[in-house]
């Protein structure tokens, strides 16, 4: 098995061209790939097309790769020969389990036994996608988020028939091709991004049906409040600096019995020896040399660059809009 090296990649293949699919192949004609794509609807061309125009104004205030051109997609009418010099495949299909496994077959088949495959199902395990594929061991998720041009994260996954080297390449082409990776060690049902999502998607749901909030104070609650942090410090570290300089340890010893509070419809997992440990070595590990004062530092200068971003508030004397 001699896969191409992950940076010498050029040519990637978009199996799938709705928004996730069209959003994949915006950015990588934005990092300087060439692009075949290929989905089964009749109006496939059009609205890919349409989609890249609109998505290009932003990839190029996101910097283009030098040669970057939507004119280096090529819109095929078969599968197979989208994939027939493609050094990379992404599949975008909808959300479809029957649909994936035999599309994920259709792709192993027709592509160079050494080429990665990657889904960018939303929640599928690779293990439930890749059974009726006679080469599973290059299949992987590449889960992105929408748009895909736009949001960094991408989450990469085997399945159990994967081979480790495709999840590795796959993680070192995506870093490659500009995306922010999360090499997940084992599967789990919707990742790990889509699971946060979930649960406080399904607690505003609770508060709205029990008339406890509106959607308005929901939403502004997120922006006006822990969504200044966590656009540049994840609820993990943002817990550790309400510890003070004890950091997580204290505030674990100080709030952990609130756990038990009934302040979710959630059930709490046991904050046993073994979790606290993980929660405050994590911490530790994702602090790296800052220390505590470095890091009330980032975080009052990030939420002020967030708020002076959004226009909340207002600009200093001389600085540019």
């Amino acid at each position: 098995m001699s896969p191409i090296a992950p940076e010498s990649v050029r040519r990637v293949a978009c199996v799938g061209a709705g928004v996730i699919g069209g959003g994949w192949a915006a950015h990588f004609l934005a990092r300087g790939y060439d692009v075949t794509a290929w989905d089964p609807a009749p109006d496939a061309e059009a609205r890919l097309g349409r989609l890249i125009t609109a998505a290009w104004p932003a990839v190029e205030q996101l910097g283009l790769a030098d040669g970057a051109s939507p004119d280096r997609l090529t819109v095929t009418d078969t599968l197979e020969d989208a994939v027939a010099e493609a050094q990379f495949v992404q599949e975008s299909a909808p959300e479809k389990l029957e649909l994936k496994r035999d599309l994920l077959a259709e792709l192993d088949a027709a592509t160079a036994s050494d080429v990665v495959i990657a889904s960018s199902t939303s929640g599928y395990p690779m293990t439930d996608m890749q059974t009726t594929a006679a080469r599973p061991g290059r299949l992987v998720v590449g889960h992105p988020f929408n748009p895909p041009y736009l949001i960094p994260l991408v989450e990469v996954v085997g399945g159990e028939a994967t081979e480790s080297w495709a999840v590795d390449w796959a993680s070192a082409f995506y870093t490659a091709a500009g995306k922010s990776v999360i090499t997940m060690e084992r599967e789990l049902p919707g990742f790990i991004a889509n699971r946060l999502q979930e649960a406080l998607w399904r607690e505003a749901l609770h508060m709205v049906a029990a008339g406890e909030a509106t959607v308005a104070d929901i939403d502004a609650s997120i922006t006006e409040g822990p969504g200044l942090r966590w656009a540049f410090m994840g609820p993990c570290l943002t817990f550790a600096l309400a510890g003070g300089e004890g950091g997580m340890a204290h505030m674990l010893d100080h709030f952990g019995p609130s756990l038990k509070a009934p302040w979710t419809r959630l059930a709490a997992p046991e904050l046993d020896d073994a979790l606290r440990s993980a929660m405050v070595d994590g911490c530790a590990d994702a602090a790296g040399e800052r220390g505590h004062a470095d890091l009330v530092a980032e975080r009052d200068q990030g939420v002020i660059n967030v708020l002076r971003a959004t226009g909340r508030l207002p600009r200093r004397a001389g600085e540019q809009a």
